[in-house]
């Protein structure tokens, strides 16, 4: 039988674990979990963190704009990120490779067939693709979607069969539950204008991407036909545990 395809898609405040450094704890729990479901799925990983890698090292000085500042801290940022994820990976014994995107790239027939082919022949061979914003040319990321919509594209052009997206939150909220301050995940949702409604606008702290951004993706793949899951990435085993169905998170069919 052909192995599922999930395209994992990770931010800032998962990768951090909400704090001011890249946990290499989450990242190994990643691994594993990857690890432990390998026979029967394989991974496409979007990942952002490269902003918040580089800061651990360097702060620059620069009276250029703050985009062309978290730019250069994603270009220091990047190599460090990659190396976490290829020291945690080996470890595990998982092969992992970079691709820098920019959303351009989707708006070219060829560009996106090169992308298709060879992200193919990387999984093929066992080795997960993972994928970034190219940050130090475009600023879509830096300044709108923490990689969501990233993510939701890329997810249509694989052709995937899951989309997850880690958030800090045990996936979408209904608003009365909020003011409530019991939190109540909406569980199940085939209807957006009804997930619309729900929503607020708040941002996380590390990351760009609010919510809305989360919508917006989940859109996208819903008109390919993609399953979208809004996961908790901040829980250990968080990927395990949804597909039993062992926590709580937001399903979009």
């Amino acid at each position: 039988m052909a192995k599922k395809r999930i395209l994992l898609k990770l931010g800032s405040n998962t990768l951090t674990k909400e704090t001011n450094h890249i946990s290499r704890g989450k990242i190994e729990d990643i691994g594993m979990q990857i690890a432990a479901l390998r026979d029967d799925y394989e991974f496409v990983i979007v990942s952002s963190g490269a902003i918040a890698a580089a800061k651990q090292f360097v702060k620059l000085e620069s009276q250029d704009k703050d985009v062309f500042v978290k730019q250069a801290l994603a270009s220091i940022g990047q190599p460090h990120l990659m190396r976490i994820y290829h020291e945690n990976f080996s470890d595990l014994g998982l092969l992992i490779s970079q691709c820098l995107l920019s959303y351009s790239d989707f708006e070219k027939e060829q560009a996106k067939v090169n992308i298709v082919n060879t992200i193919n022949v990387l999984v093929k061979n066992n080795y997960i693709p993972i994928i970034n914003e190219n940050d130090t040319v475009a600023t879509d990321e830096i300044q709108f979607g923490d990689n969501d919509k990233l993510a939701a594209l890329t997810a249509v052009l694989l052709n995937v069969d899951i989309l997850i997206i880690a958030t800090n939150t045990n996936g979408i909220y209904t608003k009365s539950s909020i003011h409530d301050a019991v939190p109540e995940t909406i569980s199940l949702v085939t209807d957006l204008k009804v997930l619309e409604k729900e929503i607020g606008d708040s941002k996380s702290s590390h990351g760009t991407g609010g919510m809305q951004s989360k919508i917006e993706a989940t859109a996208i793949a819903k008109a390919a036909n993609i399953e979208t899951w809004i996961v908790n990435g901040l829980e250990d085993n968080f990927i395990l545990k949804a597909l039993k169905n062992e926590i709580p998170f937001t399903k979009i069919i």
